[in-house]
């Protein structure tokens, strides 16, 4: 299992990254979290954003996939598109995500 998080600029764009990422299986679960303030530089100056936090649950080997499709999806010039993975987990929610990413 992996958790992948990705900031969008707005919840409709988060929304409909989310539901894709679900449909395809590319994903078992998108969490949103709104209210997310970024603060990052970009092109030589300081910005300050607010943004809808994406806590997408995936498997390793459906990674690269959800990821090409993020970025295809997404509108900003570089997505953030950041995967962790847990050292640990309760395994049947491990093997839910495992079932919900598998193809046919």
């Amino acid at each position: 299992m992996l958790i992948a998080l990705c900031t969008c600029p707005d919840a409709d764009i988060g929304d409909r990254i989310a539901r894709t990422l679900v449909e395809e299986r590319l994903a078992a679960c998108v969490n949103r979290l709104p209210g997310v303030v970024s603060t990052y530089r970009w092109n030589g100056a300081m910005a300050v954003d607010e943004e809808v936090l994406l806590v997408i649950k995936t498997s390793k080997d459906r990674y690269a996939a959800m990821q090409a499709r993020v970025v295809e999806l997404h509108p900003y010039e570089l997505p953030e598109v950041v995967a962790l993975e847990p050292g640990d987990g309760y395994a049947p929610y491990l093997a839910w995500i495992d079932r919900e990413t598998r193809l046919g």
